[in-house]
């Protein structure tokens, strides 16, 4: 999805190609909203739907943002930081507690970030500052969703966030308004299917699989990122962006490790101990 929001945002203003990636997206979900029922979209959390659609609409707007400004493997690897922010997020707003273990995984997490950006060094970019302003928004977004999970089902997470977001994101765009072209249609197009497939094959999967089996998945993006940001926008990735980004994929590997037996320690007859975070 990310290179067509690149080439999208080569002949359209980013703030428009943000509000067709969800309106479009809403089109493509009209056939799955139909065979499920409007009954399977109900709103019993409104409060935190609309949480959901302010924080998602600041992700989604530094986070295609940032992807016209940075290389794609860069503003991919400052991605993973999220189950970072989400274990801090955790702690400040759910209470949650976490010991000495995942505080070491969380400040080798944010080195790896530190060596990615390189603050002192490079120039600290507004692309960059973006993509991290975008990893906290979807941090804040995943917490929400956590919490919307006990009251609501995953279509009526996944299909108010789309709606809830349509007139967010048309404001803004409105004074840099143009029609695109037949091109750029194709892409917003691209983006709105690839984008809707990915969020409901994701939802699902998390609902088949414990998620740390499927964080590996998450590693196999910056290296495809890396090659198709070699082969269609002539981006070679640096050797720090390589090294934070594995930095950090390993600290959150271990974050989602221990999460899991913390969930894992709490089921019902499962006679195990806590487990010493």
């Amino acid at each position: 999805m990310v290179i067509f929001i690149r080439k999208a945002a080569e002949n359209l203003h980013i703030l428009e190609v943000v509000f067709f990636r969800n309106l479009l997206a809403f089109v493509v979900m009209i056939p799955i909203l139909k065979s499920t029922g409007l009954s399977a979209i109900k709103m019993n959390n409104t409060k935190l739907f609309f949480m959901r659609g302010f924080f998602g609409a600041i992700g989604m707007l530094a986070g295609f943002t940032c992807l016209t400004l940075i290389p794609l493997a860069q503003a991919t690897a400052i991605s993973f930081s999220k189950p970072i922010f989400i274990t801090i997020g955790a702690t400040i707003f759910l209470g949650e507690i976490i010991k000495a273990r995942r505080i070491a995984a969380i400040i080798i997490g944010i080195i790896g970030m530190l060596i990615i950006v390189q603050p002192g060094v490079n120039t600290f970019s507004f692309g960059i500052i973006l993509a991290i302003i975008a990893a906290l928004a979807h941090s804040m977004n995943a917490l929400i969703v956590k919490k919307l999970t006990l009251t609501d089902t995953p279509q009526a997470i996944i299909t108010w966030m789309v709606i809830i977001l349509i007139p967010i994101t048309f404001i803004p765009a409105i004074p840099v308004w143009e029609w695109p072209s037949l091109e750029t249609w194709l892409y917003l197009w691209g983006i709105g299917i690839v984008g809707t497939l990915a969020h409901f094959t994701w939802t699902k999967s998390y609902s088949m699989a414990e998620i740390t089996s499927l964080e590996p998945v998450e590693f196999i993006k910056l290296p495809i990122m890396a090659l198709f940001g070699w082969m269609i926008f002539s981006e070679i990735p640096g050797t720090w962006t390589w090294i934070g980004g594995l930095i950090i994929f390993i600290s959150t590997i271990y974050i989602s490790h221990r999460e899991s037996k913390a969930s894992n320690s709490l089921k019902p007859n499962d006679g195990a101990q806590e487990p010493k975070l």
